[in-house]
C-alpha cells in the first residue's frame, strides 16, 4: 500500500505526479502518527491528562484548535498557528489537541469537524467557537476581541468564574442525568445482572474530592453513554446512606471508584479523575470486554448505509464467486475477517462482505471492478475517501493494511461518484457450495446439414 502511487525520497514518501494533486485533497482518511507541534513552539499541547489542570483550572483566555494529523486543512493552518501562538504570547494561552489521538476530549466538545477552533473564555465550560479566518492576523485580532470582552465583563461583574472543580452537573454537554444513582434496593439488579460494565462512584456528600469529582463524572457519564451506546455505565452511591454496600465493598475512603463486569470479582478503577480520563477507561473497557463485531454480508442498500455511517470506518471484503471457490474457500476466507475484526475490534470499525459480481456498481466505485478477487477496502464514509488493500487477503496482508491505516500511511482515493453506490437486493449466502446453472440440452437428430456448409465457391 505504501508504493502506490507514491516513491521513496531520503526516505520519505511523496506522491507520484498521477497522485500528487490527490495527495492535497483536503483531509484523508488516514494518521499519521506524530502531532504538529512540539515543546520548542509556543503551542500548548493539550490532553485529557493536562486539560484540567492547564485550561478548566485557568484564569486566562485559551484559544484552542482541536486538530486531527491525518487533515490537510489542519496541515495548512500549523504555521498560522505557531504564528499566533509567538504573537499571542504572555497575553493569551494557544493551544492544540489531537483530537483524533484525544478522541474523548474532542467528543467532550462537540468537535465534528477539523480544524475546529474555540475559545475559552470566562465560562470555561462553555467555549465559544471561533468564527474567523484561517490565517494569524485574523485569529490574532479574534483572540484580542474575546479577551476585551472577558476583561470588560469582569469589570461588570459578570465573569463566569474559573474553578471547573466547583461546578456543579458538569460542563461541555455532561449531565447528572446520565450518572446512574445506585443503592441498595437496586444496586444487584442494574450493575451485577446486567452482564454490562460498570464504574461505579462510592462518594460521602461532605467530601471536597467528592464535589470536585462530579462535574467530571457527569460529564464523562454523558460521553460513555453516547460513545458506547449505552453498553457502559457510570454510577454513583451515596456510601453514607447506602451503607450496607459501602461495607460490602470495602468501602474506607471517599470517593473510591470501583469496576463491575459480569462474572467477575469487581476492581479498583486506577486512573485519572478528569472526564478525559474517565472516558478514556471507561472505552478501555468497553473494548476489552465487547465482544467482536459483526461480520456481515451486503444484501442491500440499508446494510451498507448504516454500517458506514455508523462507524469510523466500514471494512469491505469482495469474495470470488462461490464456484471459485466452494464452500470451503469462502469460509476461509470469512474466518480470516473474523479474526481481523477481533483484533481490532477496539477500533469500532465495521465489516461487510459481498460476493464478485454481485454489486458492481460498488466494486466501480472502489476501482476493484471485474478481477483481483479476493479484494478489500476501507471507506471512510462522512469523507467518501477509500483505501484498497494491495497485499495479500491472508492475516498477515490484511493487518499490516489496517495498521498502516492506523498510524498514517497508505494512499487514499474519493469513493467513485462521491457518495456510495446503489446495492442490489439480495438472498443471504446459504452457506452451501454452488452449483452451475442448467444448460437446455439440443438434439440435433432431425437436422438437416449441407454437405457444402461452410464452403465458399471460387
Amino acid at each position: 500500500m505504501l508504493e502506490n502511487g507514491f516513491r521513496r525520497s531520503g526516505g520519505s514518501l511523496l506522491p507520484t505526479a498521477p497522485n500528487r494533486n490527490l495527495s492535497l485533497l483536503g483531509c484523508s482518511l488516514v494518521f499519521m502518527v506524530q502531532g504538529f507541534y512540539s515543546a520548542s513552539d509556543d503551542v500548548v499541547e493539550l490532553n485529557p491528562s493536562n486539560f484540567n489542570r492547564e485550561v478548566l483550572q485557568s484564569d486566562s483566555l485559551w484559544l484552542i484548535e482541536f486538530y486531527a494529523p491525518w487533515c490537510g486543512h489542519c496541515q495548512s493552518l500549523t504555521a498560522d498557528w505557531k504564528k499566533t501562538a509567538t504573537a499571542l504570547k504572555g497575553i493569551v494561552k494557544v493551544g492544540a489537541v489531537d483530537a483524533d489521538q484525544h478522541n474523548s476530549l474532542g467528543g467532550q466538545y462537540s468537535v465534528k469537524g477539523f480544524p475546529t477552533i474555540k475559545i475559552f473564555g470566562a465560562n470555561k465550560n462553555k467555549p465559544d467557537d471561533y468564527q474567523g479566518g484561517r490565517n494569524s492576523q485574523a485569529i490574532v485580532d479574534g483572540a484580542l476581541n474575546a479577551l476585551h470582552t472577558l476583561v470588560k465583563d469582569r469589570m461588570s461583574g459578570r465573569s463566569g468564574g474559573s474553578d471547573y472543580s466547583r461546578q456543579s452537573g458538569g460542563g461541555g454537554g455532561g449531565s447528572k442525568k446520565d450518572v446512574v444513582e445506585l443503592t441498595d434496593d437496586n444496586f444487584d439488579r442494574l450493575v451485577l445482572n446486567s452482564g454490562e460494565v460498570w464504574l461505579v462512584e462510592f462518594f460521602a456528600p461532605w467530601c471536597g474530592h467528592c464535589k470536585s469529582l462530579e462535574p467530571e463524572w457527569a460529564a464523562a457519564a454523558s460521553a460513555v453513554k453516547e460513545q458506547t451506546k449505552d453498553k457502559v455505565h457510570l454510577g454513583a452511591v451515596d456510601a453514607t446512606v447506602h451503607q450496607g454496600l459501602a461495607s460490602r465493598y470495602g468501602i474506607r475512603g471517599f470517593p473510591t471508584i470501583k469496576i463491575f463486569k459480569k462474572g467477575e470479582e469487581p476492581e479498583d478503577y486506577q486512573g485519572g479523575r478528569t472526564r478525559g480520563d474517565i472516558i478514556a477507561g471507561a472505552l478501555d473497557l468497553f473494548s476489552d470486554n465487547a465482544a467482536p463485531p459483526e461480520l456481515l454480508e451486503i444484501l442491500n442498500a440499508d446494510v451498507l448505509k448504516k454500517t458506514c455511517d455508523d462507524y469510523q470506518l466500514c471494512v469491505i471484503a469482495v469474495l470470488p464467486h462461490i464456484l471459485d471457490t466452494g464452500a470451503a474457500g469462502r469460509n476461509g476466507y470469512l474466518e480470516v475477517m473474523m479474526k481481523m475484526a477481533e483484533k481490532y475490534k477496539k477500533k469500532m470499525w465495521g465489516w461487510l462482505w459481498t460476493e464478485a459480481g454481485v454489486q458492481m456498481e460498488l466494486e466501480a466505485s472502489l476501482g476493484i471492478g471485474g478481477f483481483g478477487y479476493p479484494a478489500m477496502a476501507a471507506i471512510n464514509a462522512r469523507k467518501m475517501k477509500f483505501a484498497l488493500l494491495k497485499g495479500s487477503f491472508s492475516e498477515t496482508g490484511i493487518h499490516e493494511f489496517l495498521r498502516d491505516l492506523s498510524v498514517g500511511r497508505g494512499s487514499t482515493a474519493t469513493v467513485g461518484g462521491g457518495a456510495l453506490p446503489n446495492i442490489n437486493s439480495i438472498e443471504a449466502w446459504d452457506g452451501k457450495d454452488g452449483e452451475l446453472p442448467v444448460e437446455d440440452d439440443y438434439d440435433l437428430s432431425d437436422v438437416d446439414l449441407d454437405d457444402n456448409f461452410g464452403k465458399d465457391e471460387l
